[in-house]
């Protein structure tokens, strides 16, 4: 008979590409997690792992077995789910990671919304960039995560959630015409405040200067949304960013705010959770919180 606790093991290693990673990730040693992953090979009589210089990886098999295991082991969740949906007051914790775009607009109402009629849900709010955000919804650290759209990983459902638009921001001295939709390749050369490289958006914005030929002057990296927001609006820096975040913008009186145009630059959001389990009733209605608001600031 193989447990749900032999299983997670499989699942872990088969994610992690490592038996000592997947042994952090289970708060287990790594002589237990494979003694789990040697006795679910032994009670099936098929080898699941093979072992590389890089790590580990799944043989055919093996991948057979984790899509199968995937389903049991969310099934086993959805059960429990289910069951508490009975409660008449709705408690528990979520534990969800944000991107700073979306820090700025979208989580305060959702907070105060969450808050007002789930008194009794305890949330955890961790703000990051995607390649963190990522890696923390892999190790089950956070329920789920909203990060800029890529290609998904091993072990992580992706949905999508919103497109929006991509923006010039500047401050009173970098020329821009609040609300005025602005072709980049037009302008003369301009300083640039981009991500660093652990953002995805980083190589989004490059590519999309290098393929129109716009002229960047100087660059500078800042991974500190609030501190470019600053910056830009001292200065004569301009930076790009969703118009998401831009909406206590609107005025224009801090920070001129432009669409980018002919063409377009879009922002992609899509939410992570774990492939192996379902949200809980909480984690659920905290995302269906935020993703109002964000639809709302989107269609402004």
């Amino acid at each position: 008979m193989i447990s749900l606790r032999q299983m997670r093991s499989v699942v872990a290693v088969a994610e992690e590409g490592s038996f000592t990673k997947a042994a952090n990730r289970e708060n287990a040693t790594q002589s237990g997690i494979s003694q789990h992953v040697s006795a679910v090979e032994d009670a099936l009589g098929i080898r699941l792992f093979e072992r590389t210089s890089d790590g580990v990886l799944l043989t055919p098999a093996g991948a057979r077995y984790y899509r199968r295991v995937l389903n049991i082991l969310r099934s086993a969740e959805e059960a429990i789910i289910d069951a508490q949906k009975s409660r008449e007051t709705l408690t528990g914790s979520v534990r969800a990671g944000i991107m700073p775009v979306l820090a700025r607009a979208a989580l305060a109402p959702a907070l105060s919304w969450m808050a007002e009629q789930h008194p009794d849900v305890s949330i955890q709010i961790i703000e990051g960039y995607s390649g963190a955000l990522t890696d923390n919804v892999k190790a089950e650290e956070l329920d789920f995560a909203i990060v800029p759209a890529f290609a998904g990983a091993v072990g992580l459902n992706v949905t999508h959630l919103a497109q929006d638009r991509e923006m010039l921001v500047g401050g009173p001295k970098s020329g821009i015409v609040h609300g005025k939709p602005v072709r980049l390749k037009d302008l003369p050369a301009f300083k640039l405040v981009t991500p660093s490289r652990t953002n995805i958006r980083k190589t989004r914005i490059e590519d999309y200067l290098t393929t129109h030929s716009v002229r960047v002057d100087r660059v500078m990296e800042m991974d500190a949304m609030l501190g470019t927001l600053d910056f830009v609006a001292r200065s004569d820096w301009v930076t790009i960013l969703p118009g998401v975040i831009c909406a206590p913008d609107g005025h224009g009186r801090i920070r001129r705010v432009a669409p980018i145009d002919e063409p377009p630059l879009y922002l992609d959001l899509v939410q992570i959770e774990p492939a192996r389990r379902p949200l809980s009733a909480q984690a659920q209605i905290f995302l269906d919180a935020l993703k109002r608001e964000v639809e709302i600031l989107v269609a402004e």
